[in-house]
């Protein structure tokens, strides 16, 4: 039986991961990186040729997986990447990584 903290640790996981699968949203992430880590949601709406509502959908299920956090000054939101975050996923695949044995320690 798994403990409650095993429980929301894969729930992130799930979440993190069903984020990542659309390409708008992984390139969103890059886009942002390479932008300083931080950017308006309207800087992030103009480098997309979709309409608007569609990447506010797409910054909000990043949000919603931790992957960015959101700052709102007056009417505008920032989109700053959660590199705690992120790194889950960097800790997770590093994990398949390893050789056999050390995998089953």
């Amino acid at each position: 039986m798994q403990d409650t903290a095993d429980d929301g640790l894969t729930s992130a996981y799930d979440k993190i991961f069903a984020a990542l699968a659309h390409p708008t949203r992984r390139q969103i992430l890059v886009t942002v990186y390479f932008e300083g880590g931080a950017m308006g949601a309207g800087d992030i709406a103009r480098m997309f040729e979709h309409a608007w509502p569609t990447i506010s959908r797409h910054l909000q299920v990043l949000d919603e997986a931790g992957l960015v956090t959101t700052e709102k000054h007056g009417r505008t939101r920032t989109y700053r990447l959660n590199r705690e975050r992120i790194d889950l996923v960097t800790d997770w695949l590093t994990w398949f990584g390893r050789d056999e044995k050390e995998s089953h320690d």
